[in-house]
């Protein structure tokens, strides 16, 4: 059996690659640019881009599992496509926010999810809550070039998980029983304060990087510049309440794969490199 991995070169995409090959798996990854792109040895490349569902015949030929990347304004199409092509089970890419309905990030990912269910094929929704990943388009630029972090809240403490436990749980879901109908919260397995995350990330560059704080308004001042004032909104809003009401630390990771989640310090160890100048 071939199993689909759409979204193959994202942060998730291409751990869950590394999963499903490492336990023997027959996986065929889709990209937008196959020449360009770099896999393993052993996948299956096939040109194929989630807003264009008509072209995803190739993709979808003899498919039975599929990993979805998130993409909202062509789900359905995607997933009754999906379904007429003979696939029986898709895990999605959710969020936690998929549960908030007046939340940007929510409905989002909660258009996804409709549109998979409505389909009327068994589905697995993988909610991570934020990832570490973020930080590198939050913090990259200012550590990098200055070896600093401006930001507010920094008592703001957040459980940020680690893309390998999502790649875990998502390659778990597609190739064991037991899931189809299932809804998995993720979170790293800690959460740390803003200050804490820096000192962490200093550690592993090996350099100095200090935390500046500002306020709210300059904070705003500065995202808007690069992102959508309602994303803005919410990532404001994030930090605000974990302030005094910091997300709970979920076991899900831990709980499904047999194995503690993978904490910031070794993230920032996988990912020390981005951080430091070019």
């Amino acid at each position: 059996m071939t199993i689909l991995v759409t979204g193959a070169t994202g942060h998730v995409g291409r751990h869950v690659l590394t999963e499903l090959l490492a336990e023997g798996h027959a996986v065929r990854a889709m990209t937008r640019e196959p020449d360009r792109a770099v896999f393993p040895d052993g996948v299956e490349v096939v040109r194929g881009d989630l807003a264009e569902p008509a072209g995803l015949t190739d993709a979808l030929r003899g498919i039975r599992r599929m990993y979805l990347f998130p993409v909202p304004d062509t789900a359905a199409e995607v997933a009754r496509r999906a379904a007429d092509a003979g696939v029986g089970h898709v895990v999605v890419l959710s969020s936690t926010s998929a549960a908030d309905a007046g939340n940007f990030s929510g409905v989002y990912h909660r258009t996804v999810e409709r549109a998979v269910e409505e389909s009327g094929v068994d589905w697995t929704f993988v909610r991570p809550d934020e990832f570490a990943t973020n930080l590198l388009w939050k913090w990259g630029h200012s550590i990098r070039t200055e070896g600093v972090v401006r930001g507010p809240y920094p008592q703001a403490r957040r459980a940020l998980i680690h893309e390998v436990d999502i790649a875990a749980v998502v390659a778990l879901a597609l190739t064991t029983d037991g899931h189809a109908g299932q809804v998995y919260d993720l979170t790293g397995p800690e959460a740390l304060d803003q200050r804490t995350q820096v000192a962490q990330l200093a550690a592993a560059t090996g350099r100095p990087i200090r935390f500046e704080e500002v306020s709210p308004a300059a904070a705003r001042a500065e995202l808007t510049a690069f992102m959508p004032e309602v994303v803005v909104d919410m990532v404001l809003g994030y930090l605000a309440d974990s302030v005094d009401r910091p997300p709970v630390v979920s076991p899900t990771v831990e709980k499904l794969t047999g194995r503690p989640g993978t904490p910031f310090v070794r993230w920032a160890s996988d990912h020390a490199d981005a951080f430091r100048p070019a």
